[in-house]
């Protein structure tokens, strides 16, 4: 057990110091023959999205410019100085106040030298300086060692290899060495010059890399807003979290095996304030953090145990959203009295036998002894929690969440272990404390379906579609109502001679929540609760979205033939051929959209309509709140269908890409299989950025006109937003 114990203190204090460590530029070198007693080295740095390294002409007062020592040898000789032969960006830079030059995505230099005997070793230290638009790295020095070759009687024209074994080919033109040429099976574009990765695997998984989509790119400016974008959306993740581990821990407090509790324990410090006010007084707030370091390290355990790329996997996981679905029904029947769940008695005899031990050990295990006691009542609660933090995919997530509902649980009992005359105020124990546990338990079940729900339409199962939904959580809500008035009674259930007001307000509440979901059958957006409920666009029945106009849409679609078509800008016809996907996802609010980025674009050139981009998913309950919130306004919405292509892309889909679409991805080296994967990896290597909801807007060259916005419920932040790309694009 101290072990254990010693385990968690270390991932407590561990986890803030292992910060991640950034290496985002990687070298190459090579070097080429040139005429019969010269030879080009070529020093390439391979820069990941959204860093930049900077040139060596940077004016004082700049960051570091890059810079390179030849070291000196009687083998060769240097001729003229270093040659920066990639595209080189300038921009205005605020933090140092002058202009900069830069890099992004990749940098090559050149050296020509003058050999002095057929072969050569070139050796030397590189400096450079690498910066993002939020972070820069200190300068870094780098030893480099290539080998040049005298090239006679024309051999200049033979590729040629790098101390790697990497072959090297010369560009006709400029005479610039691309050491990864040729290379894995690499194919630049002739018309973009982008480079699509071929695959080593021999399954025949083909790579593709859109004209388009490998245009599109975003200035320093518009990348330093979406990452600010992506912070307040974390930060209002993260709140979300706290604030509900925080009402958590409020209401394990008031459950059946904790509520009583809290005398007992007080009894204790009690005691230990007989020899002396401050020795009960520090031993009371030992007591507290103990709880908050004990449910923290709980939390930590868990982003240990998954890792932060799989938190962010877990929210359309299906097997994952299945299984949380199942432990959330099995936690609403504990609660409804079929079964306790109970932790084995060895571990509560164990933390009670330390708890009587003196000092800090004995207080920490008493805090100990409370968890383990208290897991029947806590451990539903606490699952849910966890669950719902982890399905968020925020790396700090579960901690979070574990603090807020630690917190809320010592706060009590460290004031009443100060204070004791307190408890006198505190309502006595009784059945209202069952009432508290199966009121729970109808919430974890009514939860549970949203993680069913996450699945059905990631998949396209169509089995929990928006009103069946409905339909079962107006059956539930009513059904809590009616058991608060005493229609209804579970096996733990005492005697209510009579109607309190406190049971009497909640069921108000929960049956006229029930009543007030009922004209969601037809359509009805529910704002308040658009987040948990599945997409609009799944609905059978929908009245609400033929009063927004719908008809007024600017595309169409012939299911018959299989065409979209649009009228353009003088009443004409114009067609882009088969629609994809329109079998699979539904706009909402009836709006026409596209769902594929490459026809949205083209179709959004040939009507002369810049096109609005947005990154959504199944799972993403703040994109379902934009939808019902922000969208619906009048404003909004006729700015959305008359004035914008809209294309909405589905980052957690399921379904499976046709085998000459799937590929290997060059951001982040996974397998790109399904629709979801294919429009998540779009937005991480061209936008930098993998939260939802993210709408970019975008021209027919596919540039990012305006700052792309996040999740934001302000109605006229938004409108200026949407107008601000008008303006951009015309």
């Amino acid at each position: 057990m101290k072990k254990g114990i010693l385990f968690c203190l270390i991932l407590l204090s561990g986890f803030g110091a292992n910060a991640q460590i950034f290496d985002p530029v990687s070298w190459k070198y090579s070097a080429r023959p040139a005429g019969t007693d010269e030879a080009v080295v070529s020093i390439k740095a391979v820069i990941e999205q959204g860093w930049h390294v900077y040139s060596q002409h940077i004016g004082e007062g700049g960051p570091i410019p890059t810079s390179f020592k030849f070291t000196p040898s009687e083998d060769y000789e240097l001729i003229g100085k270093v040659e920066e032969k990639s595209k080189v960006e300038k921009l205005m830079d605020p933090n140092f106040g002058i202009e900069v030059a830069y890099f992004s995505n990749e940098a090559i230099f050149e050296q020509r030298i003058r050999l002095k005997k057929p072969a050569a070793t070139v050796k030397g230290v590189l400096e450079f300086m690498v910066c993002d638009d939020q972070r820069c790295l200190p300068p870094t020095e780098v030893e480099f060692s290539i080998k040049a070759e005298n090239a006679d009687f024309g051999a200049a024209a033979l590729p040629k290899k790098s101390d790697s074994g990497e072959k090297v080919t010369e560009d006709p033109d400029t005479g610039a060495v691309d050491p990864d040429a040729g290379v894995d099976g690499d194919v630049a574009d002739p018309n973009t010059g982008a480079t699509a990765t071929g695959s080593s695997d021999t399954s025949g998984m083909a790579t593709i890399v859109s004209d388009s989509v490998s245009n599109t790119t975003m200035s320093p400016a518009m990348e330093q807003a979406s990452l600010q974008a992506d912070a307040r959306n974390e930060t209002r993740s993260l709140l979300g979290i706290f604030i509900a581990g925080f009402l958590g821990g409020i209401l394990a407090l008031l459950m059946p095996c904790i509520f009583p509790m809290i005398p007992l324990t007080v009894s204790y410090f009690t005691k230990r304030g007989s020899n002396g006010r401050s020795k009960a007084i520090t031993g009371a707030m030992l007591y507290g953090l103990s709880i908050i370091v004990i449910y923290v390290a709980l939390g930590l355990l868990i982003t240990v145990f998954f890792g932060s790329g799989k938190l962010n996997e877990l929210a359309s996981n299906g097997v994952l959203n299945i299984v949380f679905f199942l432990i959330l029904v099995i936690f609403a029947i504990s609660f409804f009295g079929a079964f306790e769940l109970n932790l084995p008695s060895s571990w509560t005899t164990f933390a009670d036998k330390k708890a009587d031990s003196h000092g800090l050990a004995g207080i920490f295990f008493m805090a100990v002894a409370l968890g383990l006691a208290s897991f029947s009542c806590t451990g539903p609660i606490i699952g849910s929690l966890l669950v719902e933090a982890a399905s968020k995919g925020a790396l700090l997530g579960p901690a979070t969440g574990m603090f807020g509902f630690a917190l809320a649980l010592a706060i009590p009992f460290t004031l009443f272990a100060i204070f004791p005359q307190w408890l006198q105020s505190l309502p006595r124990s009784g059945g209202w404390l069952n009432t508290i546990k199966v009121s729970l338990g109808f919430l974890e079940l009514a939860f549970a379906l949203k993680f069913l729900s996450t699945v059905d339409m990631a998949y396209h199962w169509n089995l929990l579609d928006r009103d069946i939904f409905l339909v079962l959580w107006i059956v539930i809500f009513a059904m809590w109502g009616f058991y608060l008035l005493g229609k209804l009674r579970f096996a733990h259930d005492s005697e209510t001679p009579h109607l309190t007001v406190p049971r009497l307000f909640f069921a108000i509440f929960a049956l006229g929540f029930s009543i007030y979901m009922i004209p969601g059958l037809w359509g009805a957006p529910l704002k308040p609760i658009s987040s948990f409920l599945p997409h609009q666009g799944s609905q059978d029945f929908d009245v609400y979205t033929a009063t927004l106009g719908g008809s007024a849409s600017t595309a169409s679609y012939d299911p018959v033939q299989g065409n979209s078509a649009a009228t353009g800008p003088n009443g004409e016809i114009v067609s882009t051929g088969k629609k994809k996907y329109t079998d699979l996802f539904h706009a909402p609010l009836g709006l026409n959209a596209f769902f594929d980025y490459d026809e949205a674009l083209a179709y959004a050139e040939k009507v002369n309509k810049p096109l609005f981009i947005d990154f959504t998913g199944w799972s993403c309950t703040n994109c379902r709140r934009m939808e019902a919130s922000v969208w619906p306004d009048r404003r909004v919405l006729e700015r959305l269908r008359n004035d914008f292509v809209l294309v909405q892309l589905y980052v957690d889909d399921k379904t499976a890409l046709a085998p000459a679409e799937q590929y290997v991805s060059d951001f982040s080296g996974k397998k790109v299989n399904t629709i979801g994967k294919k429009w998540s990896d779009f937005q991480a290597s061209r936008f930098n950025t993998n939260s939802q909801p993210y709408y970019v807007i975008v021209n027919h060259q596919g540039e990012v006109l305006v700052p792309p916005r996040a999740f934001d419920l302000d109605i006229a932040e938004y409108i200026t937003f949407l107008d601000n790309g008008i303006a951009a694009f015309r």
